[in-house]
């Protein structure tokens, strides 16, 4: 059983708060919830922090908290520091019933430097990747002690980014670490989607449905533009898009082959006064709710936990 979700940062952008800043809050609840039709959405920095108010701001338009990004700082802190920092954002998780914890390393990372070329991402050698993936892997163990898995969000600018990193990734953490498969991510940092999402599918908990245009973001590559700037640019869209250089068919085949349950999320951020965020996540949903007809996933409506 799976179910369709959203990201706030179509309409308003996390990285870069000026994007989307005139947006109201509740035409993005509105639009998501009770126009599109989304089961649920994910965390975004126009949401309570307050567990109880969060669940409650939701539910008002339909919609169930998903999970959200923790940015972990495993390389730079001890594991009971992060245990320590992470008790706000699990409280809220547990609240809300989330089965994942979205978390990604970034005490380093560049994507949200918009002087920074993405081109010129932190890398870790086997040995510091080795290490990171033992921490990861404890960290994640103690998550799942309190009833939520650790889901890895493979991303770029960060230390896994490319489909080489990911795989090293996987294979220096264990069973309580599992994987955020993100199609857009993987393709622009060099991979095959379908290729990689075979390959880690047994370990994936938590999919996003981003589509890129191919053509910008080979630019992004070529001109030593910023993640921040390839955004504005357009690098990102949803399933469905005539532009979108994904297709997504076979990656939910692949999730359904392999009795895949949980959200499939579009997360896919773009300009929305360029592009109007209520007609492209539109396109996505009905896109997915196609292909997974056509695959064989089973859509769970609704928005309990």
């Amino acid at each position: 059983m799976i179910r369709f979700g959203t990201n706030p940062i179509a309409w308003a952008n996390d990285d870069d708060q000026s994007i989307g800043a005139d947006i109201p809050t509740g035409r993005i609840l509105e639009e998501a919830g009770q126009m599109i039709g989304f089961d649920g959405i994910e965390n975004g920095h126009r949401w309570p922090e307050d567990p109880a108010q969060l669940k409650a701001l939701l539910g008002s338009y339909g919609l169930a908290f998903i999970s959200g990004w923790y940015s972990t700082e495993l390389l730079t802190r001890s594991l009971e520091d992060e245990i320590a920092a992470v008790q706000p954002h699990l409280a809220k998780l547990k609240h809300n019933g989330c089965k994942v914890c979205v978390t990604c390393e970034t005490s380093n990372a560049i994507h949200g430097d918009p002087a920074k070329p993405v081109n010129g991402k932190p890398v870790l050698s086997s040995g510091e990747m080795a290490d990171f993936g033992a921490k990861i892997e404890a960290f994640a163990a103690y998550l799942a002690s309190e009833g939520v898995t650790l889901a890895y969000h493979h991303h770029m600018g960060t230390v896994v980014e490319t489909p080489e990193e990911i795989d090293a990734f996987m294979a220096a953490t264990g069973p309580d670490t599992h994987l955020l498969f993100d199609a857009g991510h993987c393709t622009f940092g060099g991979g095959n989607p379908e290729e990689v999402l075979a390959r880690h599918v047994a370990r994936v908990a938590h999919f996003h449905a981003k589509n890129i245009r191919p053509e910008i973001t080979a630019r992004v590559r070529a001109e030593g533009m910023s993640f921040l700037q390839g955004v504005l640019a357009g690098a990102f869209t949803v399933p469905g898009d005539q532009e979108g250089g994904i297709d997504f068919k076979p990656l939910l085949q692949i999730l359904a082959d392999n009795g895949y349950e949980g959200w499939i999320v579009i997360e896919a951020e773009q300009d929305p006064h360029v592009r109007n965020p209520l007609l492209y996540q539109t396109l996505g949903l009905h896109t997915l709710k196609r292909l997974a007809a056509e695959t064989g996933l089973t859509h769970r409506a609704g928005k309990a936990a």
